[in-house]
């Protein structure tokens, strides 16, 4: 379990916070989507997780440790993949090799399926390798290392259309009953067939910490023809077909799929709380 609590932070030369009094608790067993415009702190907030930054007040605990102490214990299950990075100039079988002597539950089997996937092979030169590509060996790294908590902010940024389609795939074939994934997005239709959770992040403080099944169960989202804006519409966008709606769901409407844009935009503005 993740547990932030009462967390105050800001970065060094700045005199806006961060996070000011900030608390959350992260379960096993879940796919978490952490949602945010610009500068409310989603990368932050997956950096303090982390250990990589340290908050001025409060603490934040893996599995009940103080993350900041970065003990190796700690450590060994949790795995960031930040929005930018770069690989070393060495072979993958190099790279891993260093990897898989940290992570204890670190898998070959898992890294090889993963890289098929990806339609990679494993005879592979990291500075040969193209940005999308290192993203993807990353992200294959990533998931073999199995560690409990596993962090990712933006992870589809910059990957073409097959291979976002690809991304889903292996993450949902390599997810396990006791991992805990946070993906930090803005690309939220890359990933809103994946997540089971959603938290939508404004400055200082969470709008919306929601599982899909609560948000399914209290909203529909349909398309609505004009003469059909009835007081049930709680946020509608226009589009081609008619608006977009986000509704209140009665007892007789089928469940619908969650338009993660759609919810973000009703929450942020104040329509649902």
């Amino acid at each position: 379990m993740i547990n932030v609590n009462n967390i105050s932070f800001k970065y060094a030369g700045q005199k806006r916070l961060v996070f000011d009094g900030f608390s959350l608790q992260l379960e096993e067993n879940r796919i978490y989507g952490l949602l945010g415009k610009n500068g409310t702190g989603k990368s932050t907030l997956l950096y303090l997780i982390a250990g990589l930054l340290r908050p001025s007040k409060g603490t934040v605990c893996c599995d009940s440790v103080a993350t900041y102490k970065r003990e190796a214990e700690t450590l060994q299950e949790i795995f960031l993949v930040p929005e930018e990075y770069d690989l070393p100039a060495m072979t993958l079988e190099k790279y891993v090799s260093l990897m898989e002597g940290f992570y204890p539950h670190f898998s070959r089997e898992v890294l090889e399926r993963c890289l098929k996937d990806f339609e990679l092979s494993t005879d592979l030169n990291l500075k040969a390798l193209s940005m999308g590509q290192k993203k993807k060996v990353y992200m294959c790294i990533a998931l073999a290392a199995q560690t409990n908590y596993l962090l990712m902010d933006e992870p589809t940024n910059g990957m073409d259309i097959p291979s976002k389609s690809q991304f889903r795939k292996v993450v949902a074939e390599n997810m396990s009953e006791d991992r805990t994934l946070i993906i930090s997005t803005h690309q939220v239709h890359d990933v809103e067939a994946l997540l089971d959770h959603i938290m939508i992040l404004t400055e200082r403080e969470l709008l919306l910490n929601a599982s899909m099944a609560e948000i399914t169960d209290k909203y529909a989202f349909e398309i609505r023809l004009p003469q059909d804006m009835t007081d049930d519409v709680i946020y509608a966008e226009p589009s081609l077909q008619g608006n977009i709606a986000m509704v209140r769901r009665t007892a007789d409407m089928s469940e619908t799929q969650v338009n993660l844009e759609l919810l973000f935009n009703a929450v942020t503005k104040g329509l649902v709380k």
